[in-house]
């Protein structure tokens, strides 16, 4: 179960032991998201992010070219579809890899 950034984790069903996610947990689940093209409020959602998370991270990746924004194609809509860049799916591999690295140690 997932609250305001905090997960609740169940340990055999008995107690929950509270989780918070850091911000490179965050930026990686955003690029993960935005792999498949997505738009701003899909993101918020699939990310768990409230509005002011949302755009925060928005441009902190923007700025950094891990995220680019295209326009969406093929309807009168003017929504604007984020995605990942070479060098955000660069830093997707290396987060994963460091991840399961330290994983592997404790």
């Amino acid at each position: 179960m997932f609250i305001a950034g905090v997960y609740l984790v169940s340990e055999g069903g008995k107690s929950l032991t509270l989780l918070t996610r850091s911000r490179w947990d965050i930026m990686a689940s955003f690029l993960s998201v935005a792999m498949s093209r997505r738009a701003k409020t899909y993101i918020m959602r699939k990310c768990n992010l409230s509005y002011r998370q949302l755009q925060a991270y928005l441009a902190i990746l923007l700025d950094k070219g891990l995220l680019k924004v295209e326009p969406c194609e093929g309807s009168g809509n003017p929504a604007k579809i984020y995605v990942t860049t070479e060098k955000g799916q660069a830093f997707l591999r290396a987060y994963r890899n460091l991840k399961a690295d330290i994983e592997d140690r404790f």
